[in-house]
């Protein structure tokens, strides 16, 4: 596929009461981003109250049996989707999705490790299900922000070389390009966005989607020091008949519903439900969290849309980042949806698959393994 991009970025501007508030640029006072909401981040006594129950463990944080292999059929990106929207998840956040015509990575971490070292820090559960060098051609690279589990600086330095990012656009949040710029991607086809900006990007005689960042409820940094330094943001994709969301990292928070009114709805509604724990709820959704969220934007899709859309569980199943059981967040958010009548889409690590309107896809892989 090639690629037009729109160059001028756009924002999408509120009326004061609209009951849009809560959605606005980013705040940066003294050089450090602020959430959308006051939000307390835990510090050296979180740590405290963590400890004890690392060192107890009493919970299967990492399968005990080996997961996969698992490998994506690359034939399947010869044709496009007959319904104009597939996605292929490769664990964890990384995401390939397919939207009327127009082919986006999501936050592609292929080391070994969610850590600056190679020979420490949490280790994927299974292997990519392909090769980078076996995906197909791509119209944007998309980088939610600068945490290790969602920017892998070997994965983007890789990709900026492939022949598949030739013509690809890269996009990401207020002042994570100059990292992916020390990767190597090109500055003439990167750029950062601040909360309501969109870009319009174009495939092979197909889209335009625009892709628009959103704020979301977290934070930002690859070490000690630079906390909040750079933006992190969830953000929207915008097609001719699909639209997508994708929450990246965020705790609960009030402009959830709000964001899916300004886009129409949502289609598929891809949101965190791993590295969880209620001593960082402000943080992280949960299970509960995600089901909750959604439940707020589904009312607004099936206003604006006539259906609720489904849910796909992301942030899961690839790297032990918190004190639960490996399998625990997609158990509970069965159990829950379930119990509330939502529907999910949750298809195995590497395989390409189709969004149907209204047909759940729970395909249960983590319990065969």
């Amino acid at each position: 596929m090639s690629l037009d991009a729109k160059q001028q970025v756009d924002a999408v501007q509120f009326d004061q009461g609209s009951g849009r508030d809560l959605i606005r640029r980013a705040v940066r006072k003294d050089g450090r981003f602020e959430n959308p909401v006051p939000t307390e981040m835990g510090g050296f006594r979180l740590m405290l109250q963590v400890l004890p129950r690392y060192l107890q463990g009493g919970t299967e944080r990492s399968p005990r049996v080996p997961l996969g292999p698992f490998r994506t059929d690359i034939t399947a990106f010869r044709t496009e989707p007959a319904s104009g929207l597939r996605v292929t998840w490769m664990g964890h956040s990384s995401l390939l999705v397919e939207i009327d015509g127009v082919r986006v990575l999501i936050d592609p971490v292929w080391e070994q490790r969610a850590s600056p070292l190679q020979w420490f820090g949490p280790k994927r559960f299974f292997a990519p299900p392909l090769a980078l060098a076996d995906l197909p051609s791509l119209d944007a690279v998309l980088i939610s922000h600068d945490h290790f589990d969602h920017l892998g600086a070997r994965t983007v330095a890789t990709l900026a070389r492939l022949p598949q990012t030739r013509t690809a656009q890269w996009v990401t949040s207020l002042g994570v390009g100059s990292l992916l710029r020390r990767c190597g991607v090109d500055r003439g086809r990167l750029h950062e966005l601040d909360w309501t900006e969109g870009l319009d990007v174009t495939g092979a005689g197909a889209g335009p989607v625009t892709v628009r960042a959103w704020p979301a409820r977290h934070f930002s940094g690859r070490g000690l020091r630079d906390r909040f330094r750079t933006l992190w943001s969830s953000f929207s994709l915008q097609g001719s008949v699909h639209s997508v969301f994708y929450g990246a990292d965020s705790g609960y928070w009030e402009g959830f519903a709000s964001i899916a009114d300004a886009c129409g709805g949502f289609d598929l509604t891809m949101l965190e439900i791993g590295a969880f724990d209620e001593l960082w709820a402000p943080i992280h959704l949960g299970p509960d969290g995600a089901v909750r969220a959604f439940e707020e934007m589904s009312r607004v899709a099936k206003r604006m849309r006539g259906q609720a859309g489904l849910l796909m569980p992301i942030h899961w199943g690839l790297f032990d980042l918190a004190l639960h059981a490996w399998n625990q967040p997609i158990e509970r958010l069965a159990e829950l949806s379930s119990a509330r009548g939502v529907e999910l889409f949750a298809p195995a690590p590497g395989q390409p698959t189709e969004v149907v309107k209204g047909g759940e896809f729970l395909s249960g892989w983590w319990r065969r393994s």
